[in-house]
């Protein structure tokens, strides 16, 4: 199949390097007025000026009009918890009478109690529940999202939420293992007893069943200290597993100086990260992947120091922590706008850093996250002119087609949409 897109008001395109963005390069969007492309099959296979283009054209070519609309890449998100049974809309209205996030979770609530339901559902159940979210994040303009277990935190319960992210279709997934996620009820008092079930039966298991790409930990004091982070996160590389984390949500506890120590692919929070953890982050080689979607949805005002972070050349991610508790939002467009607001970030910096830079923090830069010959086709029309308007209309979901391996997943003009059995290509 051959498509051309014409009528482009702006296709941002964030050709350039092959490497993640830093530094004044986060602005650069390499736009291009009136502009064009060509896909074949699944790949990109031009891109110019409409004039350069639009005689290219043959008559097996498909064309699609954006009608002067911005076309840019799809969104990568690069930190979501998609599948749980549930919600957590009780803890919602229990943080707004003034609860906090640590009295829920020490009273029985927050991950434990979205872990019980979770735990109790088949997986067919969980493919159904997730197959919404995956039709909110699409609606968003996202095309790849790292998808995290967690919710499940024994061996079987794990594996069952990772086979349902190999499940989820059409959107690109990367899974993360995130078996230290919390203590589990069976092993409270007994964090020892948890880490050592999840580095010597839970991490060999999935890494041989290959379930997973990454492991994640959610190191935090009362949670896992940074030698239980250290442990979990080493024997996973031995395995060949990435490692991600979850650094400094709700205090500076030295999780990003663990990141920078041992060379992580993304410490991801960071609200309390201070200067010497910026510092250990980029010695390390680290990309820091922010959530503001998470401080505002727990009321917070400690929202991470992007400015500090990119102004020391950190190839900064932004993703929406999509989950039942802290981040209930699939929209990259309003953590965009977040970011703007409470960060001071500039558009074109969001951008960047929700494509091109979390494409590199998944591995993918090679293959996703903009719009180059070679890379595959997954754009997205937004229902714009200008590409600073969808940060700007907050609350607003921009995109009017969303394309995948150069097929549409949702097109308002289109009769065959991708569906939840329609496999996508994660790898040429």
């Amino acid at each position: 199949m051959k498509l051309a897109i014409l009528g482009c008001s702006q296709l941002v395109t964030l050709a350039g390097p092959e490497r993640p963005r830093t530094g004044d390069e986060m602005g650069e969007l390499a736009i291009i007025a009136d502009g064009a492309m060509l896909v074949e099959d699944d790949r990109i296979a031009r891109v110019g000026a409409r004039s350069e283009i639009e005689p290219l054209i043959g008559g097996d070519v498909k064309v699609i009009d954006a009608d002067r609309r911005v076309v840019m890449p799809g969104f990568v998100d690069a930190h979501t918890h998609p599948v749980f049974a549930g919600n957590r809309a009780n803890e919602f209205e229990q943080r707004i009478a003034g609860a906090g996030y640590t009295e829920i979770a020490a009273a029985g609530g927050g991950i434990r109690s979205t872990v019980r339901k979770t735990r109790a559902a088949s997986e067919e159940d969980l493919l159904a529940a997730t197959a919404r979210y995956i039709r909110w994040f699409l609606e968003s303009g996202t095309t790849t999202i790292e998808a995290k277990s967690g919710y499940g935190l024994t061996l079987e319960a794990e594996s069952k939420l990772l086979r349902v992210i190999r499940r989820i279709a059409p959107l690109r997934c990367v899974p993360t293992f995130l078996g230290a996620h919390e203590i589990p009820d069976e092993y409270r008092g007994r964090s020892r007893d948890y880490v050592r079930l999840v580095v010597e039966e839970m991490l060999p298991a999935i890494a041989g069943a290959k379930l997973a790409e990454y492991c994640d930990v959610f190191c935090e004091p009362g949670i896992f200290s940074v030698e239980d982070s250290r442990r979990v996160l080493t024997a996973a590389r031995s395995l060949g597993l990435g490692g991600r984390i979850h650094a400094d949500q709700l205090s500076n506890s030295g999780a990003a100086a663990l990141a920078g120590e041992l060379g992580a692919a993304t410490a991801d929070h960071l609200e309390y990260t201070d200067a010497l953890g910026i510092q250990a982050l980029v010695a390390g080689g680290v990309q820091p992947v922010l959530l503001p979607g998470s401080v505002y949805a727990l009321g917070s005002a400690r929202y991470p120091a992007a400015r500090a972070m990119i102004d020391s050349g950190l190839a900064l991610v932004l993703a929406t922590d999509f989950n039942p508790g802290s981040s209930p939002t699939p929209s990259m467009p309003m953590i965009l706008s977040l970011a703007c607001t409470q960060m001071k970030m500039t558009p074109a910096e969001t951008i960047t850093a929700a494509t091109v830079n979390a494409a590199y923090s998944l591995g993918r830069g090679r293959e996703i996250g903009s719009l180059e010959p070679g890379k595959f086709a997954d754009f997205v029309v937004h229902d714009c002119s200008d590409y600073r308007e969808i940060p700007y209309f907050f609350g607003v979901q921009t995109a009017r087609a969303v394309y995948i391996a150069g097929r549409a997943a949702i097109d308002r003009g289109c009769d065959s949409p991708l569906d939840a059995s329609t496999p996508i290509p994660l790898r040429s």
